[in-house]
């Protein structure tokens, strides 16, 4: 498989049974769809997981405080359709039944929040830790990074 259209469950279906997979990465996917597509491929995530497995994904964040990087990932910029804030992006993964557990965003105070995740359990690399655009202390580059997990 070289291409799954994660808003297709007839492509899901294609490569996997209901309840089957442990765990699903996306990094600075989300940004490329529609809110409505966004929410499909939330829910086809959700169906395809087992109980416990986990969605890891990363977007652009729409709270960064640096103008320029704002300008650089909102809407219009390499096809980004959406340009999301902690806040929109964790209620997308919520009602399809996710529990949601923020690892890294910046919040409406300019206020950078993270939380240890380890990179073995998906490894984002537009993260405070792995982003070679963050040196001396300054972040020039951080995503919003998500845990969504399957409890069921």
């Amino acid at each position: 498989m070289s291409f799954l259209d994660i808003t297709s469950s007839e492509q899901w279906r294609k490569y996997f049974a209901e309840g089957s997979i442990d765990a699903v990465m996306a990094e600075h996917v989300w940004e490329h769809m529609t809110k409505e597509e966004g929410q499909v491929a939330a829910q086809n995530c959700y169906n395809f997981l087992k109980p416990g497995g986990y969605l890891r994904v990363a977007v652009p964040d729409g709270y960064h405080p640096n103008k320029e990087y704002i300008q650089a990932v909102d809407v219009g910029k390499d096809e980004h359709q959406c340009l999301y804030t902690y806040d929109e992006f964790c209620k997308i993964f919520l009602r399809s039944g996710f529990a949601v557990k923020l690892l890294e965003y910046w919040d409406e105070n300019g206020e950078f929040h993270y939380r240890d995740w380890d990179c073995q359990d998906g490894m984002i690399h537009r993260s405070r830790r792995f982003d070679r655009r963050n040196v001396d202390g300054r972040l020039g580059y951080t995503s919003i990074i998500v845990d969504a997990i399957k409890i069921e």
